[in-house]
């Protein structure tokens, strides 16, 4: 039931003195059912009294999000006016019209330098290296680690390690460390385990979990400018990347393989695992220790480097973007032009929201803020996505079809996964009319 208020308020307009608008409007964001909508709506709250536009953030849980928020595009409905969608829409939306083309506003404010830009790259780019902006990064997301100080500082473990593998006990800094540790703590006999990884092949956690090994070891999913898979989704690199991805399956805890963000923070709730991959978003929880009764000795490092150095990240998180079908869309853009200034994002990361803002992620502040702050923004400078193409779904689901039983049950091998998966998706994208 929701309106506008410019009706309403006609011949009044002098009632809204004290610096808030004469067009003043209602505006409302869809998204998914979190604490960070939560941390949004109160930022909201601050944009209404400086404006007097009122801005509900609308949620819905998150298995419906996708299907209630496309549903509602493709019947060209003014029921939202911005959406906060998950960066693998921006293919999808675009392409049928659904998003409103931000490229003068990204040009006009500078957006490619003032968001960290490997955040702009996924989370507002389509198609790759088009420069066509559809989203602007809001709720800046990827993949990170926990891990239990209290294990790793314990001197007779130090010890024992140094003894074993020849180098000091501390947080990895190449997967091959973690590949040690997690060995090392892995004891089913004492109940605890090495290390918590994505195993959930119902979305994209399995898929997620394995791109924060491809993408260090120097890999891709392929060429998303050309479509191009062959030699480079089953390249050597994706190969030892899977290959050890499915070693690190060998360390962790009894009935692991449909595991996802919320069995990898019991781990280490739970004392279950050493290590744990999981989104920064689920982090605070961590620190809690209402909820966490290991708080005070759970730390947090970046995804670690690959065997050539290379280190980055798989990207969560979503960006923010204007409805095509809004009636709303010069007060939405207003509100995006706020959404983006310094101490806006600077309020936002206060709240809880993860800011993309290069500005923001490195001032010491920021950085200091929470025991993960470091890790988050050593990590948004190097985060990387999954194909974003409209038929991204289906990519998905042939990439979980072919990987997932070679790393939870050894079948097979990751060269044969990988080169089914080439295959695949060669297939996928010759029947979109892709790779010409």
């Amino acid at each position: 039931m929701r309106k506008t208020m410019t009706g309403l308020i006609a011949g009044v307009g002098l009632m809204w003195a004290c610096g808030t608008s004469a067009q003043a409007q209602e505006l409302t964001i869809f998204w998914a059912e979190w604490d960070p909508a939560n941390y949004l709506q109160e930022l909201a709250n601050e944009y209404e009294a400086e404006t007097g536009v009122k801005v509900t953030v609308e949620t819905t849980p998150w298995s419906d999000f996708q299907t209630k928020a496309f549903t509602e595009f493709n019947a060209k409905g003014s029921a939202y006016d911005l959406v906060v969608g998950d960066s693998q829409w921006i293919g999808a939306a675009s392409e049928a019209g659904h998003y409103v083309d931000l490229t003068e506003f990204f040009t006009k404010h500078n957006l490619t330098q003032v968001m960290a830009p490997a955040t702009v790259k996924y989370y507002s780019e389509y198609p790759a290296n088009s420069k066509k902006y559809w989203s602007v990064p809001a709720e800046g997301d990827a993949v990170g680690w926990s891990y239990r100080k209290d294990w790793f500082e314990d001197p007779k473990e130090m010890e024992a390690f140094k003894a074993k593998y020849g180098y000091d006990l501390a947080p990895p800094k190449t997967w091959a460390q973690m590949r040690d540790i997690a060995e090392f703590f892995h004891r089913p006999d004492q109940k605890r385990y090495g290390i918590a990884i994505y195993t959930d092949n119902s979305y994209d956690g399995l898929v997620m979990g394995v791109e924060n090994a491809i993408f260090s070891f120097g890999g891709e999913l392929g060429d998303y400018q050309n479509y191009k898979v062959d030699g480079i989704v089953n390249s050597e690199k994706n190969v030892k990347a899977l290959e050890l991805y499915r070693e690190l399956y060998g360390f962790t805890p009894p009935g692991w393989a449909k595991s996802f963000f919320v069995e990898n923070n019991q781990a280490i709730t739970e004392n279950l695992a050493a290590m744990s991959m999981n989104y920064f978003a689920f982090f605070p929880a961590l620190v809690n220790e209402a909820s966490n009764p290991n708080a005070k000795v759970t730390g947090f490092f970046a995804n670690p480097a690959g065997p050539n150095g290379e280190q980055f990240a798989a990207l969560g998180g979503q960006g923010i973007s204007i409805i095509s079908y809004s009636k709303n869309q010069e007060e939405a853009m207003k509100f995006l032009e706020w959404f983006i200034k310094d101490e806006t994002q600077k309020r936002w990361a206060e709240l809880g929201g993860y800011t993309a803002s290069a500005k923001v992620l490195e001032s010491p502040e920021f950085q200091n803020a929470t025991p993960y702050n470091k890790a988050f923004y050593e990590t948004m400078f190097k985060v990387k996505d999954f194909w974003a193409t409209p038929e991204y779904a289906e990519l998905l689901i042939q990439m979980n079809q072919r990987i997932y039983p070679f790393v939870t049950a050894g079948q097979g091998s990751a060269k044969e996964a990988l080169d089914a998966l080439a295959a695949d998706w060669n297939a996928t994208f010759k029947k979109y009319g892709r790779n010409k």
